[in-house]
């Protein structure tokens, strides 16, 4: 029979039914040209626009019906024929390979090469969307093997193209969906099919996926291409395998988890403890009536032996489950954050034990600190050459020839790059509380003094010891009535989240901490100055004086009392910082949602898509800081105050103040008293601190994500009855509810999705958490953290009173007492080797703006163009947070020595560099 002829747009195409190899090739890398070469200038002049409106056009017309030669009559009349015909169509599929094989993935593979020539291979199968009048079953082509497996089985390219060609017939419709069965012993990373030859041009699946070897998961794998659909509009050949395929993701919740399944499910925080090993490493579940918390990705391991209800644990360096497709890429492990960070909890961490003596562990002045930087520190243990030469760290880790030994050397944190003592001065203090890296607790001071919400039968009296003497001095000639008035008083206030915590914290060995509040006043100049700070303990009887207020310095040792005091704000915010709104506001709040939307959305689902790079990783990072972070005796409670009462500070936060209908930066900036709503202003509100450049760049950044998403969103859904219909949409949002945050569930606050602007002001928020809410909290942990004087995240000494023995020596050597409060040195490189590299940014970062596959991601060719538009949108972002920066009217971010707020500006190289906002949590 004669190969069909198409007929495309009207015209006739003779030859070949396929394109051949080399311009599917060619069409194959059009479409998955990398993100930085597609997106490096997203800003399109007129006749380029053009161009891509008509390439978009064209890439997603409707489908025309390819027909055969036999129908093309030689006086030019056609008929319909009477039987359908057959025709081939074929897929390009490319295959990433893996940069680094072990011996036995190597020898898997050259089998693999030879059984796939006797027929223990890879097929595929493509299925329409249209089912067959007779079967009643989706219209199937032949199944076809990938072909040249073997030749091309030693190619050593990144990507590997692979052909096979299917024959269907006239009357198959267009394919939605393709089956992959892998007979080889081994798993592949699929990254992406093309299917040619069919009359509406190419069909793209984006896959993205490991496909599993039938050994391992005997069920047919099942991929869609990217067009995507409502449930209600899917078509009747893809909806029986749309449900399959999310039950697949559902499991049945039983069972351990194998590292090759995708199955999402939830579980509470029972695995940080491990018991079996020391009863000084229990710790209390997280989630449940008790401890209120998210939930996280179900492991389903065994129990421990010596607690039923705690998870046992899997220790580094093997790995803890997380679904396949969300473990890092190999580009990730290996050039940077699993591999450094693995390398640093692995070797270097025990290196730093093992060298620091107990009889040197403490800095005897800041030229030590600055000797990590200049110099470096000797590790002196006996290293074998092999970890050494593997070690990810070259730039950090310098071997010493022809001995065991190394020299750890930091790079020079930020805050010291332009002003060494700027961490010293009042200004800078205040300046980084809208402009470092924890801008998000300072509030506008409503009343003055302010007052506990804790209970005072127990924790004492509600009010704060601060009196109008304090502060008179310090309002420009204000009052104090007319300084609250003027919205002049602002607060950072941890007085309620320490407390209740400070008799136990105090009780740890080498830990003291005050539950602390700082006034500060906006002056005339639009800077923020540090008025007074008040420093509490708990009552320890009816007359203890358990309240101290410090105010800025009038001789010597008010000033050294004062630096202690900002000290220990500095480490009350650092604790808060990490354990609230960086752990729990960005990472373990939105896993919840992450797992829902796998499990209740389709990969077709247009929602789904949307979120689909915001979600990249998290699962990933959040299963490794269970393993070495936030675990019992992890880096977090190794190197901040809390000690092993870390996470439950995170979870009575979560009890007592998270909110999801708060989260969004518009809605937490008025929560704070930062902002008052003001429709005539650009963003619907005004800010009350006008130089405040967290808020300012953040409100640019949200109202794009705003704007697209909402695009997005009345594209499909422009009716808002489509909204409270689509069943996998409300599924998702019940679930990530009622299951992911289970404890929260019957809180009156939830938003309610029921409306299109529900659904714009829900993913909104999901998208601003994901993206440029944690890079805010966690780009600038190194430039400003690695200098520790200036945020140390542990403190070991209170101030001593006049009447404590300790006060002579205090007097005596006040800069020894400074630095004996301080971490210790191990607490403190150990906190800074890894603060770095969670500091770090990943050479395949995909930032906010930019997507994999940007041209073929979606097969709506108006959303692709939106996408662009978004993407031009977030380069102009970039443009004006410069100009602010430069601009010396905001002295916030530009002044002498003074660092500039690059920390939500979106584009940034790897490693640390204090700027950039990558589209998800991923580390």
């Amino acid at each position: 029979m004669a190969l069909p002829t198409e007929i495309i747009g009207g015209r006739l195409i003779d030859g070949s039914s396929f394109l051949p190899t080399s311009k599917m090739l060619m069409n194959q890398r059009v479409g998955m040209v990398k993100r930085n070469q597609f997106l490096g200038s997203p800003v399109l002049v007129p006749s380029q626009q053009i161009r891509r409106q008509e390439q978009l056009k064209r890439a997603v017309r409707a489908p025309v019906a390819a027909i055969s030669e036999d129908i093309i009559k030689t006086n030019n009349k056609t008929t319909v024929p009477e039987k359908a015909v057959n025709f081939k169509v074929r897929a390009v599929v490319t295959v990433r390979n893996k940069h680094k094989e072990d011996l036995k993935e190597t020898i898997v593979k050259q089998l693999d090469s030879l059984t796939d020539k006797i027929g223990r291979n890879v097929v595929l199968e493509l299925i329409s969307t249209d089912v067959d009048p007779k079967s009643k079953e989706p219209r199937r082509s032949k199944p076809a093997a990938l072909r040249d497996w073997s030749k091309k089985s030693n190619l050593k390219a990144e990507r590997v193209h692979y052909t096979a060609e299917f024959t269907v017939d006239s009357n198959f419709g267009v394919p939605g969906a393709i089956t992959v069965i892998n007979k080889h012993q081994q798993e592949f990373f699929m990254e992406s099919i093309t299917i040619e030859g069919f009359a509406c041009g190419p069909v793209h699946f984006p896959c993205n996926s490991w496909i599993q070897s039938k050994k391992d998961h005997p069920g047919k794998r099942i991929l869609f291409s990217n067009k995507p659909y409502l449930p209600s509009e899917t078509p009747a050949g893809l909806r029986a395998l749309r449900e399959k395929e999310l039950r697949d993701l559902r499991g049945d919740g039983k069972g351990v988890r194998k590292l090759s399944d995708r199955i999402y499910d939830f579980d509470v925080y029972n695995d940080l403890g491990n018991p079996d090993k020391s009863v000084s490493l229990t710790r209390p579940s997280l989630g449940g009536k008790t401890i209120p918390y998210p939930r996280r990705c179900r492991t389903g391991r065994l129990p421990m032996d010596s607690d039923i209800t705690a998870e046992s644990r899997v220790e580094k360096p093997l790995p803890l489950y997380v679904p396949r497709d969300e473990q890092f890429e190999e580009s990730k492990q290996n050039t940077f954050s699993a591999g450094r960070l693995k390398a640093v909890l692995h070797t270097i961490i025990p290196s730093l034990k093992a060298t620091i003596s107990a009889e040197n562990h403490d800095f005897s002045g800041f030229s030590d600190i600055d000797i990590l930087y200049k110099e470096g520190l000797l590790l002196k243990v006996g290293l074998q050459d092999e970890i050494w030469k593997n070690l990810p760290l070259p730039k950090v880790v310098t071997k010493i020839q022809e001995s065991s030994e190394g020299m750890l050397k930091y790079d020079t944190p930020k805050i010291l790059s332009r002003d060494k003592f700027a961490w010293l001065r009042d200004d800078e203090f205040a300046r980084q509380a809208v402009s470092g890296v924890n801008p998000v607790s300072i509030e506008s001071l409503k009343v003055f003094p302010p007052k506990s919400n804790l209970d005072p039968e127990i924790y004492g009296p509600q009010e704060s010891a601060f009196k109008e003497e304090h502060i008179l001095g310090h309002l420009n000639g204000l009052s104090v009535s007319q300084a609250l008035e003027e919205n002049k008083l602002f607060i950072i206030d941890y007085h309620d989240v320490y407390l209740p915590f400070l008799d136990r914290i105090n009780s740890l060995d080498g830990r003291k901490a005050y539950a602390t509040r700082t006034l500060f006043f906006l002056t005339p100049l639009g800077t923020l100055k540090p008025i007074a700070i008040e420093l509490s303990l708990p009552p320890a009887g009816l007359n203890s004086r358990s309240k101290r207020v410090v105010t800025p310095p009038m001789d010597a040792t008010s000033n050294w009392v004062w630096q202690l005091a900002k000290a220990h704000v500095c480490s009350n915010d650092a604790g808060v910082h990490q354990l609230v709104n960086h752990w729990l506001r960005t990472h373990a709040s939105l896993e919840p949602f992450i797992l829902a939307a796998h499990r209740q959305m389709s990969a077709m689902h247009p929602i789904f898509k949307l979120l689909d790079p915001h979600m990249r990783y998290t699962l990933e990072i959040n299963a490794l800081a269970r393993q070495n972070l936030i675990n019992a005796d992890g880096v977090i409670e190794s190197c901040f105050t809390p000690g092993r009462y870390c996470m439950e500070i995170s979870a009575a936060a979560y009890k007592s103040s998270w909110r999801f209908d708060k989260e969004g930066l518009p809605a937490d900036l008025i929560r704070r008293g930062m902002a008052v709503p003001d429709p005539t202003q650009p963003h619907g509100l005004k800010l009350l601190i006008e130089d405040y450049p967290y808020a300012q760049d953040g409100l640019l950044i949200w109202s794009a994500i705003e704007n697209w998403v909402r695009t997005y969103v009345e594209r499909y859904y422009p009716d808002s009855s489509l909204v409270c219909n689509d069943k996998e949409l409300q599924a998702w949002y019940s679930e990530s509810i009622n299951v992911g945050h289970f404890d929260l569930r019957d809180a009156d606050w939830w938003p309610k999705l029921e409306t299109t602007d529900d659904l714009v002001s829900v993913l909104t928020t999901i998208i601003w958490l994901a993206s440029a809410q944690h890079a805010a909290l966690n780009f600038g942990q190194y430039p400003y953290g690695g200098y520790v004087p200036n945020r140390p995240p542990l403190m070991r000494r209170l101030i001593p009173e006049e009447n404590d023995p300790e006060h002579a020596n205090f007097l005596a050597d006040p800069q020894k007492y400074y630095l004996l409060a301080l971490p210790s040195l191990l607490q403190a490189t150990k906190f800074m080797a890894v603060v770095d590299i969670l500091s770090t940014h990943s050479p395949d970062e995909e930032y906010i703006g930019e997507r994999q596959q940007p041209s073929i991601w979606s097969g709506d060719a108006e959303i692709i163009e939106a996408f662009y538009e978004f993407s031009a949108e977030i380069q102009q972002i970039e443009k004006e947070i410069d100009k602010r920066n430069a601009d010396p009217r905001l002295k916030h971010r530009c002044g002498a020595g003074v660092l500039p707020y690059e920390l939500l500006a979106p584009s940034s190289g790897p490693g640390v560099t204090c700027r950039g906002v990558p589209n998800s949590v991923s580390i």
